[in-house]
């Protein structure tokens, strides 16, 4: 089943949802052939990633924080991890700018992954319940509030459903 494109239903419904555990990123630098076995499996770090990116620096994996300390792997940035529940479509335009700009906006970082039902926000473990309030708040009013015009500007726009209105 394809997912939403429509900005406006998309922002209705993202429902933002806390996962449980704190998460860190963590790099593997001799990964596998992108060909090769299953990074978490034999041949891998052996590692139960929640997401793994493949980079010509090595393997980034998205790891629960305790997986890391059991193993004493390296990290630097702790997250909470934020699941949008509206099932976004890939070719959907502007779900990610909005979030991204109203988290800018209160000053939270964020990373994201990309899932093929809901898109995964990793966000400052310190920041998880601003963030959501952030979320929640674009969600029920439907602001962008960091779009940009033309002349790069910034400006808020009202996000509407109703032609003319």
């Amino acid at each position: 089943m394809a997912g939403a494109t429509d900005l406006d239903t998309l922002l209705r419904d993202m429902e933002p949802v806390l996962r449980d555990g704190e998460y860190v990123f963590v790099v593997h630098l001799d990964p596998p052939a992108s060909d090769g076995p299953d990074p978490a499996g034999p041949g891998g770090p052996g590692l139960p990633a929640e997401a793994l990116v493949r980079e010509d620096e090595g393997l980034t994996l998205v790891l629960r924080r305790e997986v890391a300390d059991a193993r004493g792997l390296p990290y630097d940035f702790v997250a909470a991890w934020i699941t949008l529940q509206v099932h976004s479509s890939l070719a959907a335009v502007g779900l990610t700018a909005a979030f991204a700009g109203a988290l800018a906006d209160a000053g939270i970082s964020c990373n994201t992954v990309a899932g093929y039902h809901h898109d995964h926000l990793l966000v400052p473990v310190g920041d998880r319940d601003a963030a959501l309030a952030v979320l929640r708040g674009l969600s029920r009013s439907g602001r962008v509030s960091a779009s940009r015009d033309g002349g790069g500007t910034r400006t808020a726009a009202r996000r509407s459903s109703s032609a003319g209105t």
